[in-house]
């Protein structure tokens, strides 16, 4: 069983798509909401495994850059996405793991969230093409260094303890420092790497230059 949570800004839209994915076979839709609520007690209530977003709600492109800090598992699938490459590619960059246009089917919606909650990139080969294109672009930019990250000798531990699969309240009574300043530290850590979800920080510190600050 798929558990989605649907976040649009138009009431009528959100519920009658969680109507439609409801009377599928192995969906659940746990919530449909206008915006997603800034404190994970909402989100560890309702366990979603897919979150589906229409990218037409305000604001929709922080969504998931907002979930990857305290509720990383989950999966985001955009909706309503501009047939356009700049569209596609700051879904992308955002940490959306799939893509649904504007004119794209209620049935494609439902396979991109089957291959979303297998922890799929879900993408058409056009939407695939667009973004090699963009990882070639920026490859052929980049200088060499560029990449290295200075991190403080406190971002390196928690990185650390991150790769460990340490939640953010088990990391704090590991290092004696509150909860909150530890989801700070892990905001500052997916800003500085450039990536979108908790996981991957341990793997992206390695790729860095080893010196840190003190």
């Amino acid at each position: 069983m798929i558990r989605i949570l649907i976040v649009a800004g138009v009431r009528l839209y959100r519920e009658g798509l969680g109507r439609l994915i409801a009377d599928r076979e192995g969906f659940d839709v746990v919530g449909a909401l206008a915006d997603l609520p800034d404190t994970p007690g909402t989100l560890a209530h309702l366990t979603p495994d897919v979150v589906v977003l229409d990218m037409a709600t305000s604001g929709a492109e922080a969504i998931p850059r907002r979930l990857a800090v305290f509720c990383s598992a989950v999966r985001v699938v955009a909706i309503g996405v501009a047939d356009a490459d700049v569209d596609v590619i700051a879904c992308a960059e955002a940490g959306a793991a799939g893509f649904v246009t504007r004119d794209g089917s209620f049935d494609e919606l439902i396979s991109t969230i089957e291959r979303a909650a297998r922890g799929e990139l879900a993408l058409t080969p056009r939407l695939a093409g667009t973004l090699a294109r963009r990882l070639a672009a920026l490859a052929a930019t980049r200088e060499p260094g560029a990449a290295r990250v200075r991190l403080s000798r406190r971002e390196r531990e928690i990185a650390a303890l991150l790769g460990q699969d340490l939640s953010n309240k088990e990391i704090a009574v590991r290092l004696g420092i509150e909860v909150a300043t530890v989801k700070n530290h892990v905001h500052n850590l997916l800003e500085k790497l450039h990536v979108h979800r908790r996981s991957d920080v341990a793997r992206a510190t390695r790729l860095t230059s080893p010196t840190s600050a003190v």
